[in-house]
């Protein structure tokens, strides 16, 4: 029997010795393929060992399952097993099974193994997997290790034979969607996890464990002999596979720990360990991350191909009828799906490229593109030219796109995914994973630019009205949206060049609307907004409001209602494209005042700062009426303040400041009064006390060390000496009710004023009968909306009678809220949205249970 010490000691020796040999190498996919299963052998032979040594139960065996069963190892991932145990041993009750089990585990990780371990016996694995897909996906790649290879064989057969691959595709496809969902359904992230989120590794585990599941095969080349893929994708996938496990293993190894995201932490060193230098110009990073973010895309591209053809085989529509689309004789309606007529159409036709887009625009129902489509675009791009580009019918299609009512959104992200978009706008490819070094901004610039594209579209579309009534209201009077899309695409096009990026996408814009045939005047919006649209954020957020000269020199430079109306549109657009994060009530009130105030401005209304401050105290007034106070009491505290006090108050907080502070205007205690902001989220907190050099520092340090964010601080100083200070400020936890908070912060933040003494440490926080033959596959989507407080769920599936029914049953069992109930009958497909609240909602494995019984419930009978 081997001391555990030197198990430990060439374990740990082995493994450094093959991670340092990979790291001194030229990186290549083939070191990295031949680095994980080098470590896998090695865990191999160090499991074994131990397992001899543990005196295990007679008949046990010993199973690698997961990433581990595959036999692939990245130098810290976790090593999952599982003890498979014959019927009848009792390993969970005292006794010898349990001992020799429990030593095995203890000297599992005594040796440095990490291990991930279940003990099961036959029956227990096989009723587990049958509730739930973690442990099927687990079980689907396992292999024995040691111990009695009988038991193992007899267990994997058994558990073959109850697999259902179409439960096992439903229950694989909903937990992906999920899983995108968790990455905001970009694999453009400034920091992805190279195997989880969208385009990452797991997508292409997925789709071999559905294959395998089927019984296709479980290798790219399989695929491509059954069928599923040409042997070119083959040969793509596994390209970029390669590429996508080199990326891990090497930040892996430098990382020295089990770390899966390319957080900027390691991006460079990561970078460097491939040979790339940093230079003037581009950072080794940028290099790195373009490479992977290209390898994503292909991933992203190829799963969908590959993805529809497994469901096509599985529920054996793949010869399915096609229904043709009227006027459109080169296109089919396959199942909801876009379909080519013949393989060669581009090759014969390259205007039908983008004509494509503009047909799963103008079809309604059609809801995404079929495997044949995305094939023979992705064999296509060869076919998309400078002559391509510059052809007339070419620009007048993408014209008509930008034109029509619906669908922009999805068609652009569509042309996005399949390259199709930076091949038309070629000034667009040069910012494909582009990254953006600030603190703001989450994606790449292409996605960015798609999610203002997408924000600015949601402002036309009535269901989204509830997110930002004011926005959609504008949007409703604005007579040409295609000029706000422009905006949108083109606002950032110039990143990444050096010098400004709006004065040189302004140029990319007016050349865009130039060679497009646009009027005039419609061109110079769009110049004007894309070489302006930083100007209303930085003029709200910086600059007073209050100063007439900056609302006259903010209005000269707008010069129209129409300029104004767009500008504000875009720039909320803007802000909300860069981070979930970023965009608050707060901003939201900032910009829409800024709109406010210039459109008097630009109305003809001449800025009358003495005229404005007495309406807003007469106002004041009127609400100390209506809350009884006497008439007079706001004087003593309003002959003590400024005129910039009231330019920077409305007249309701001019009315809670007199109404709190009328009897404590010579106090000198201080006074904390705090209230649910009348804005959105958050609190709104008024301070007055003596004033004293530190007071606005001990304010901001309470608020930090409560766990507060200072979205907006209002200073002013009386002519008593009297700080009277007015704060906006949140705590960032989802779950906060901050009117449960008032009576804390006043009475803590209050007292530790009072108190004095030294200032405090900063916190130290961490950094979704015509059916009979035309049956359609249901889908379900579940997202949270805009704000989060709520969820958007769409359903799209086969009419029937009961339908509604069937899905607010499902709803009602879980306890979810009905907001908003939006019905839309299109023939004999239903695409129904609701707008749902819940706790359930906010539980993946709750989510992933109403998915489900949705599913079931839309489900025709069988």
């Amino acid at each position: 029997m081997q001391p555990l010490a030197n198990l430990r000691l060439q374990f740990k020796a082995g493994k450094q010795a093959l991670i340092d040999g990979f790291l001194a190498e030229q990186p290549t996919q083939v070191g990295a393929e031949r680095l994980v299963r080098r470590i896998a052998r090695h865990v191999d032979e160090t499991l074994r060992s131990l397992w001899a040594q543990a005196g295990m139960p007679e008949g046990a065996c010993l199973a690698a399952v997961g990433g581990y069963g595959r036999g692939e190892l990245f130098p810290h991932s976790d090593v999952d097993v599982l003890v498979l145990l014959p019927d009848g041993v009792e390993a969970h009750q005292p006794g010898p099974a349990k001992t020799a089990i429990e030593a095995f585990i203890t000297s599992c990780w005594d040796v440095g193994l990490e291990i991930g371990s279940s003990v099961r016996t036959l029956g227990e694995c096989l009723s587990e997997s049958e509730g739930d897909v973690t442990v099927q996906t687990a079980l689907l790649e396992a292999r024995a290790l040691a111990g009695d290879a009988r038991l193992f064989k007899r267990m994997a057969k058994r558990f073959m034979q109850a697999m259902d691959p179409k439960a096992f595709f439903r229950a694989k496809t909903l937990e992906s969607l999920q899983r995108h969902t968790k990455f905001d359904e970009t694999p453009y992230a400034l920091e992805p996890n190279c195997k989880e989120s969208p385009g990452g590794l797991r997508d292409l585990q997925m789709l071999i464990w559905i294959a395998r599941a089927a019984g296709f095969g479980n290798t790219w080349k399989a695929l491509s002999a059954r069928g599923l893929i040409t042997p070119f994708e083959s040969r793509q996938l596994q390209r970029t596979e390669g590429q996508l496990r080199l990326i891990r293993a090497r930040l892996h190894a430098v990382a020295g720990r089990r770390e899966d995201r390319l957080v900027f932490d390691l991006q460079n060193a990561v970078a460097l360990s491939f040979g790339f230098q940093n230079t003037a110009s581009q950072r080794a990073s940028e290099v790195l991350m373009r490479r992977y973010y290209w390898a994503a895309k292909a991933v992203t591209q190829l799963h969908q191909i590959l993805l529809l053809n497994l469901e096509e085989q599985l529920n054996g529509s793949e010869h399915s009828m096609l229904r043709p689309i009227e006027g459109h004789p080169d296109y089919r309606d396959r199942g909801r799906m876009l379909e080519v007529a013949t393989d060669d159409l581009y090759q014969r036709d390259p205007h039908a490229i983008l004509r494509t887009f503009l047909v799963y625009q103008q079809t309604p129902g059609i809801k995404g593109m079929s495997a044949r489509t995305l094939r023979a675009l992705y064999n296509a791009r060869g076919l998309m030219d400078a002559a391509w580009r510059r052809d007339p019918v070419n620009r007048a299609t993408f014209m008509a796109m930008l034109r029509e009512p619906l669908g922009q959104t999805h068609v652009f992200r569509l042309m996005n995914q399949t390259s199709v978009l930076g091949r038309y706008l070629w000034v667009f490819r040069a910012i494909v994973g582009q990254m953006q070094h600030d603190l703001f901004h989450v994606y790449t610039v292409d996605q960015h630019i798609l999610m203002v594209l997408r924000n600015v579209r949601r402002f036309f579309v009535p269901e989204h009205a509830h997110e930002y009534p004011f926005c959609s209201q504008l949007a409703a009077q604005f007579d040409a949206p295609e000029l706000l899309y422009i905006a949108a695409l083109f606002h950032d096009v110039a990143k990444g060049r050096g010098g400004d990026h709006s004065e040189l996408g302004a140029v990319e814009v007016r050349r865009f609307c130039r060679q497009h045939g646009m009027s005039a005047d419609d061109a110079a919006l769009c110049v004007f907004l894309v070489e302006h649209h930083l100007t209303m954020s930085r003029v709200a957020q910086k600059e007073d409001l209050s100063d007439p000269e900056v609302i006259a020199a903010f209005a000269a430079k707008v010069g129209d209602t129409r300029r104004l109306a767009a500008l504000y549109l875009l720039t909320v657009a803007d802000i909300r494209g860069t981070s979930p994060k970023v965009w608050n009530a707060w901003k939201g009130k900032l910009l829409e005042d800024l709109y406010r105030i210039t459109l008097r401005a630009l109305g003809g209304a001449r800025i009358n700062a003495d005229a404005e401050i007495e309406a807003r105290k007469q106002e004041a007034r009127q609400d100390l009426a209506l809350h009884s106070q006497l008439p007079g009491t706001e004087e003593p505290l309003w002959n003590t303040l400024a005129v910039s006090y009231f330019a920077r108050h409305d007249g309701a907080e001019l009315a809670w400041h007199a109404r709190s502070l009328w009897r404590h205007v010579d106090t000198q205690t201080p006074v904390v009064r705090a209230r649910p902001s009348p804005v959105g989220e958050g609190l709104q907190v008024l301070v007055y006390a003596p004033d004293q050099p530190d007071l606005f520092a001990r304010i901001c340090g309470y608020f930090d060390s409560a766990g507060f964010s200072i979205l907006d601080a209002k200073v002013h100083t009386t002519r008593k000496g009297y700080a009277l200070d007015t704060f906006q400020a949140i705590r960032p936890e989802a779950d906060v009710h901050h009117r449960d908070l008032v009576p804390m912060v006043e009475q803590k933040l209050a007292a530790m004023l009072q108190a004095g003494g030294p200032l405090p440490e900063p916190r130290r926080g961490r950094l979704s009968r015509r059916v009979k033959s035309f049956p359609y596959t249901p889908r379900i989507s579940l997202r949270p909306d805009e704000r989060a407080t709520a969820w958007l769920l769409t359903i799209s599936t086969s009419d029937r009678a009961g339908l509604l029914y069937a899905i607010a049953r499902v709803l009602a069992r879980h306890g979810i809220n009905l907001q908003l109930a939006k019905i839309s009958t299109l023939g004999e497909r239903v695409e129904d949205t609701f707008l749902l609240d819940g706790p359930a909602l906010q539980q993946n494995k709750a989510q992933l249970q109403i998915e489900s019984e949705l599913l079931d419930a839309v489900s025709l009978p069988a």
